[in-house]
């Protein structure tokens, strides 16, 4: 087959394909008059009327309405991890905090609950000290941004709630952490 034969096959199959990529479909048939009834699915899209694709894109939200998601999406992060025997927040988890004591800060009537934990190593006792001293260093983080004490409560339940059984090192890592509970 030469390349003009080629051509002229290609320009009779491209537009066969690109009508049957959106292409509508009824689920009732045409009556004699040529009018459909019945409701009509389209593939491809969602189409409004008139053919236009709805839907597709987001929509533009101001600088303000951006900085809200953002800080909702970092307060639904509510775990601020630690490193082994350290009870010191990581910079890391610094935006975490910021977020929570911003909401917590335009809403001075709601209260939260930062549980302390640490993994099984080390003592029972020894513990429950750690977990406090990483409960303590989230609230004074807090505290600094102007969370009232008052909306604060503080408890550690050391190694006694893990949240990984697999007595791993990523498993030590999950099980070292502090927890912001509304």
């Amino acid at each position: 087959m030469n390349l003009n034969k080629l051509f002229k096959a290609m320009l009779v199959v491209v537009p066969v394909m690109a009508l049957g990529a959106c292409s509508t479909t009824s689920e009732s048939e045409t009556d004699a008059s040529g009018s459909t009834s019945g409701s009509t699915t389209t593939t491809g899209g969602e189409y409004g009327s008139g053919g236009v694709e709805t839907g597709g894109v987001a929509p533009i939200l101001t600088p303000e309405e951006q900085q809200r998601v953002e800080q909702e999406e970092l307060r639904a992060q509510n775990i601020i991890y630690f490193d082994f025997d350290r009870s010191e927040v990581q910079s890391e988890n610094a935006a975490i905090i910021q977020a929570h004591g911003n909401y917590l800060v335009e809403h001075p009537n709601v209260r939260v609950l930062i549980e302390g934990h640490a993994d099984e190593r080390g003592t029972p006792e020894y513990n429950i000290a750690l977990g406090e001293r990483r409960a303590k260093a989230i609230a004074k983080y807090l505290q600094s941004m102007g969370v009232q004490p008052s909306q604060m409560s503080v408890v550690s339940y050391g190694e006694e709630k893990p949240l990984d059984f697999s007595r791993s090192e990523s498993g030590f890592a999950k099980n070292r952490r502090g927890v912001l509970v509304y």
